[in-house]
């Protein structure tokens, strides 16, 4: 018989950024998850860092991102785009575990696939401010005919994304619904890297990013982040909407940090529910 969880270590968690999602996931953590502990963060602001969180400096160590594989078990993701890839490749070659919440640059760098199976490391993505991924995931062992995506955001939460900015589309002051976007998921990804990681996240579960389809509406109608998934297969047909409430960062809801959490508590756990 298997040793209990229980009397293993914790396993040791590595923060990359602690925006609105990492300063969340970080007071969780510390607050006390068995069988989990907050080890380091790397932050580009350690002064603040510190006022948020009075542990930072003292019992949980600041590094840079590039050093959390050190002494951690799992490095968690939660940086700017142009940030990720050294700090997937620094953890997945020392054979961690990598969760990364930039999903969208899993798609802008998918030979870390490939490289995190030759170094022995894992790649997990939480499945953030999305539903039904264990459905997704089921059909995919089948034949899926179709996935499509619906977003719709409040106008704040798109603002400034490089695909509106490169094309000059402006969603200030908007008085009714306007559709930013009609392609695939990795063309959205590409577009909208901070936007929409829900969309790169559903195409790896299920069909891949170029045949999953994804809308994106600026919705001044909605407070909101809204993403409707239709799946199509041999063995089911489901449709699903979710609506997240935004953090304190616009782009992102209040869901995925908690998703993280979860996915990390589900490590440890001695029961693990879903697929």
């Amino acid at each position: 018989m298997s040793p209990s969880l229980t009397n293993k270590p914790p396993l040791r968690v590595g923060l990359a950024g602690l925006g609105a999602v990492g300063l969340e996931v970080a007071k969780r953590l510390i607050a006390g998850v068995p069988g989990l502990t907050l080890t380091a963060v790397a932050v580009r602001d350690a002064d603040k860092a510190r006022r948020a969180i009075r542990q930072v400096g003292d019992t949980v160590a600041l590094r840079k991102a590039t050093d959390l594989d050190s002494d951690c078990d799992v490095v968690v993701e939660c940086l700017p785009p142009a940030l990720f890839r050294e700090v997937a490749i620094s953890a997945i070659d020392k054979g961690r575990l990598f969760m990364p919440l930039s999903v969208a640059q899993l798609l802008e760098n998918s030979d870390l696939i490939e490289r995190a199976k030759s170094k022995g490391a894992r790649i997990l993505v939480p499945t953030g401010g999305l539903i039904g991924f264990d459905a997704v995931r089921a059909v995919a062992e089948g034949s899926i005919r179709s996935v499509n995506m619906v977003t719709r955001k409040p106008p704040a939460g798109l603002d400034g994304a490089l695909y509106l900015v490169e094309r000059g589309i402006s969603v200030a002051g908007l008085k009714a619904p306007l559709k930013v976007f009609d392609g695939t998921a990795r063309e959205g990804a590409r577009g909208f890297p901070t936007n929409v990681n829900v969309a790169a996240a559903l195409s790896l579960a299920g069909i891949g990013p170029d045949r999953t389809h994804l809308e994106i509406w600026a919705d001044p109608a909605v407070t909101m982040n809204t993403h409707t998934i239709t799946v199509e297969a041999d063995t089911a047909r489901f449709t699903m909407t979710i609506e997240n409430v935004p953090s304190e960062n616009p782009r992102t809801g209040k869901v995925v940090a908690l998703s993280t959490v979860a996915a990390l508590r589900a490590l440890v756990s001695e029961l693990k529910v879903g697929s």
